[in-house]
């Protein structure tokens, strides 16, 4: 079918009006068949209405042991960090930074990110397009595997939210646009297209990636990849280093039911087997009586695991997992995560070289049951440090000891409880559980001793003990 040119001006005129009604609402983006050509002005709309939605993350992770590292002074090497570096001789360790980026799905401040983004982090910040401020963002839930994360920021304003669309539908070649914080450029927008489907790269993500080439750079990871409705159908998630065009995307369908359970319960029920596996040589292969090295080798079986419950037995070699093939004791591992607490399944194993099968019911692994969100964390009650210096501190108490597992003491000083994130405490390394010793050279056996001490625009020093060593820390209001 033919069109004119005052139909196509008619049609022009049509989506261009839709637009402007739409404000910030995807469901009323048009949709046009896919013979028709785009719209010169599509993609300019998508960005007005994306960007909106998009957050730059930036977040800081503190120095794990104190604020002072370096080698031993006896050591000969030491001689060269002083020449090198001053007669001081130990650098100072700063806090880490990373960049990255997220989009807001509900109007409370629900945002999706990559896990990579912020795992590790103690300060979490995101910042929206034309808005210079920045808003800390509470870690909601995250899972390594599936490389996705969940923030919450509370803001009193109403905010734009992006809309899920489905991928399962997705064609190769479909126009698609990316949008992020690459190299900390703030709300880029690329397009391009999605250049392949099921892309496998179990390394780094349980699921199949989508491959587009639109432009994907370090600091775009967790941003949204859209259509040309403006629905997010990807997370931006990895690059393909030696290459140029070729980004990964995690499916938006696998991500809706990620972010389900990541709200829930902060973090994903993972099922565990109990075993520990080995690698199968040529050696092992001919004394157990096998064909071939294919398979997941157990060489040890915990005590009350789900294995010892199904009978499962050192020497076992485990070549089918439900439906699913076992070549590698790594296929065997993603197998067991994927499957579902509380599941029962079939197992086929080679033992004594005749093959026999189990059930298997799974459990949540132990260390998933002691997952404490940090939604909830502990508070104790105790004395603001002046001066803005975000932190507050306590008398030593042994139920601060117990908590915190605190060394034994010949006298008692007092403990530091709280921190605020990004505060001058936070910057110089200060953490919850650090015994403070003395300030500006003054000891301290109460908390109102460190309160009083303190003085206001000036450096303080403080000798802390953190993690059983003794540092010395410098903080300025």
């Amino acid at each position: 079918m033919f069109i004119t040119s005052t139909q196509r001006i008619v049609q022009l005129i049509v989506f261009i009006t839709v637009l402007a009604s739409a404000a910030h609402s995807f469901a009323e983006l048009p949709k046009f068949d896919e013979s028709d050509p785009l719209p010169a002005n599509l993609f300019i709309e998508l960005a007005k209405l994306v960007n909106p939605a998009v957050v730059n993350i930036s977040t800081s992770q503190l120095p794990p042991k104190g604020i002072r590292r370096g080698l031993d002074p006896r050591d000969p090497r030491s001689l060269f960090f002083r020449q090198f570096m001053g007669e001081e001789g130990f650098p100072q360790a700063q806090p880490r930074h990373s960049l990255g980026t997220g989009f807001v799905i509900r109007e409370d401040g629900l945002i999706i990110t990559n896990n990579h983004v912020i795992d590790a982090a103690d300060v979490v910040k995101v910042q929206f397009i034309n808005d210079g401020k920045e808003y800390e963002a509470e870690v909601i839930g995250k899972d390594k595997r599936t490389d996705l994360a969940l923030l919450k920021i509370n803001i009193k304003k109403k905010l734009t939210t992006l809309k899920l669309g489905t991928s399962k539908d997705l064609k190769v070649g479909e126009w698609v646009a990316a949008f992020g914080n690459p190299f900390g450029q703030g709300h880029t927008m690329t397009k391009g297209i999605i250049s392949a489907k099921g892309r496998k790269i179990k390394e780094i993500n349980k699921f199949d990636f989508l491959q587009t080439d639109a432009s994907i750079n370090p600091g775009n990871s967790g941003g949204p990849l859209v259509n040309t409705r403006g629905e997010v159908i990807g997370v931006n998630t990895a690059i393909l280093a030696k290459a140029q065009g070729i980004g990964f995307a995690i499916p938006i369908d696998e991500v809706k039911i990620i972010v389900k359970k990541l709200e829930e319960n902060g973090h994903i029920k993972r099922s565990y087997l109990g075993v520990s596996l080995g690698q199968m040589s040529a050696r092992a292969m001919h004394a157990l009586n096998l064909k071939n090295s294919k398979g997941a080798l157990i060489v040890d079986v915990i005590a009350n695991s789900p294995a010892e419950k199904s009978k499962l037995k050192p020497y076992d070699v485990i070549t089918k997992f439900g439906k699913t093939v076992i070549n590698t004791p790594q296929e065997l591992i993603n197998s067991v995560q994927d499957l579902d607490v509380g599941k029962t399944i079939s197992i086929e194993l080679i033992r004594n070289g005749k093959v026999k099968k189990l059930k298997l019911t799974a459990e949540e692994h132990p260390e998933e049951k002691n997952y404490v969100s940090k939604r909830k964390p502990k508070t104790y009650r105790g004395q603001k440090a002046p001066f803005d210096l975000g932190f507050k501190v306590a008398n030593f108490s042994k139920k601060l000891a117990k908590n915190f597992q605190l060394p034994k003491l010949r006298k008692r000083h007092p403990v530091i409880i709280e921190v605020t994130p990004g505060s001058p405490a936070s910057l110089a390394g200060l953490v919850p559980g650090d015994i403070i010793l003395d300030v500006n050279r003054k000891a301290t056996t109460k908390a109102s001793h460190v309160i009083r001490y303190l003085k206001k625009d000036q450096l303080n020093l403080l000798r802390v003990i953190k993690h059983g060593r003794v540092n010395l820390i410098e903080l300025k209001p």
